[in-house]
């Protein structure tokens, strides 16, 4: 029996998710206030309607709990790399080495074949049963090519608490959307009535 995909509360991409799926992974796991947490990932056909919304998986990949796991881990290790980036710390070996293994699970170079009646061509290889290496590599690069880019001076998190996201700071904008900062100006006015009595 196929496992249904269970909806998650709509939350609008965080500025830059769309350019940098990479970003969108480590967002994947949402802090909401309350003490409450949404897992993108956390099932295997949720890992599946991820990947497939960001064009990393067909839609019948059949994704297994091994597969959800290992995307979930690179998204903690990606997640580790970010922080030391904004935090400026230096950042953990085994988050550096996974993110090399992940980026090197699949050639990235598209290989030279032969066809008989055509003659030759390069394609890259990805046999259906590699379609996990393949995102986790795609994923590893994106994160890869964000830090060591210009954009890396606008990665910052969410400055509303407890929210976990990374954004592309755009302008002032320190929110990754509309709620956040609602929430954040909301605490601050809060706090001005409490201090001013």
């Amino acid at each position: 029996m196929k496992e249904p995909v269970i909806e998650q509360p709509a939350l609008p991409p965080a500025q830059g998710e769309e350019e940098h799926p990479s970003l969108a992974l480590v967002n994947s796991a949402i802090a909401l206030p309350g003490g409450h947490t949404v897992d993108l990932l956390g099932t295997p056909a949720q890992t599946n309607h991820w990947l497939t919304q960001r064009g990393l998986a067909p839609v019948d990949a059949g994704m297994r709990e091994m597969c959800a796991t290992q995307l979930r881990s690179l998204r903690e290790q990606i997640r580790s790399l970010f922080a030391a980036r904004v935090e400026d710390l230096p950042a953990l070996p085994a988050a550096v080495t996974a993110l090399n293994d992940a980026l090197t699970r699949v050639p990235t170079a598209p290989l030279l074949r032969w066809d008989d009646k055509t003659g030759p061509y390069r394609t890259a290889p990805h046999p259906t049963t590699a379609i996990v290496d393949l995102a986790l590599a795609t994923l590893a690069a994106d994160a890869a090519d964000l830090l060591t880019s210009p954009d890396a001076e606008r990665l910052t998190a969410c400055g509303s608490p407890p929210c976990n996201r990374y954004l592309l700071r755009h302008g002032r904008r320190q929110w990754c959307s509309t709620r956040c900062g609602d929430r954040a100006r909301a605490a601050r006015a809060y706090a001005r009535r409490s201090n001013s009595r």
